[in-house]
């Protein structure tokens, strides 16, 4: 949900701002976010291993970031979403040589449906018109898939806390954004009552929660179960985007959103009752063994 937003957020802010700066902002500010929880919570501000944390950094903060932010800046919010998103995709077909993660059968399904429902909402588009902001997304893809399956091989290999882990791989990620947003002329940032509130939940919301909770998620799930359950993301993204950018939806874009809500449904039910199950059979053995 909070990611979901965020590209309906992100193309208020680049009213306002340069795609460079406004990545290099977000990110420097949502690093001294996490950081600043570190300090609240008392816990150690060792980095963890460094070349490994770098090279997190680039995938899921730099790259992604960039990538994200030209998309929406040269292109629609909802469609950009709906191209980066089909990243779960590329995950599937990575994290079983990388990884040696299996599909499960129910993910083959979902997976299924939620790509006849990117067709559906895909239906409408016109490669001859803003290419560059469709294969801005498409790199997003691309590059966060990667970043997904390095993220589970590192953590793996290496016992890391997630809040440090976080922090400092979105602090590597904003060094080379700042760098770009430095080098390349003609970089400003207009700090008007909506940028101010745009950068605030960009930066706070999106880049320190958002990579928080999404670094929480890969260390309990599959990388293709992980991907399949965020394809929420621009389901929110088109409808926020239809109330607030005024960006309508098609009827064949009504039936993509519905056949990846499908596809949520698919992936996530299992899930809930084997918990269920498991949650009440402990219950269970809890009761014979006061008895």
């Amino acid at each position: 949900m909070v990611w979901g937003y965020t590209w309906v957020v992100l193309k208020v802010a680049t009213v306002d701002a340069t795609p460079f700066a406004l990545t290099a902002t977000r990110t420097l500010l949502g690093s001294a976010a996490l950081f600043a929880l570190l300090v609240a919570t008392r816990r150690p501000l060792r980095s963890p291993p460094i070349v490994p944390t770098v090279i997190l950094g680039i995938l899921n903060t730099a790259g992604f970031f960039i990538f994200q932010t030209l998309a929406v800046a040269v292109g629609g919010a909802g469609k950009s979403a709906v191209l980066a998103y089909t990243y779960p995709f590329w995950i599937a077909l990575l994290a079983w040589p990388l990884l040696g993660d299996r599909v499960p059968t129910r993910s083959i399904v979902g997976l299924a449906l939620a790509a006849g429902g990117l067709a559906f909402i895909l239906v409408p588009v016109d490669l001859a018109h803003g290419l560059l902001s469709k294969c801005f997304a498409l790199l997003t893809a691309v590059d966060w898939a990667f970043a997904a399956i390095y993220a589970k091989r590192m953590r793996a290999r290496h016992s890391v806390e997630l809040l440090s882990l976080t922090a400092w791989q979105t602090l590597y990620g904003a060094i080379p954004l700042v760098l770009i947003a430095l080098l390349v002329p003609h970089q400003f940032i207009h700090f008007t009552p909506a940028f101010g509130w745009a950068i605030a939940y960009i930066a706070l919301a999106s880049t320190a929660l958002g990579q928080l909770l999404w670094l929480f998620a890969l260390g309990r799930l599959q990388a293709a179960a992980a991907g399949l359950a965020s394809l929420l993301t621009p389901v929110i993204t088109l409808l926020a985007a239809w109330l607030q950018l005024g960006e309508h939806p098609s009827p064949a874009e009504s039936i993509g959103i519905v056949l990846i809500l499908g596809a949520l449904v698919v992936d996530a039910v299992p899930s809930l009752v084997s918990g269920r199950a498991v949650h009440r059979d402990g219950r269970a053995a809890d009761v014979a063994r006061r008895r």
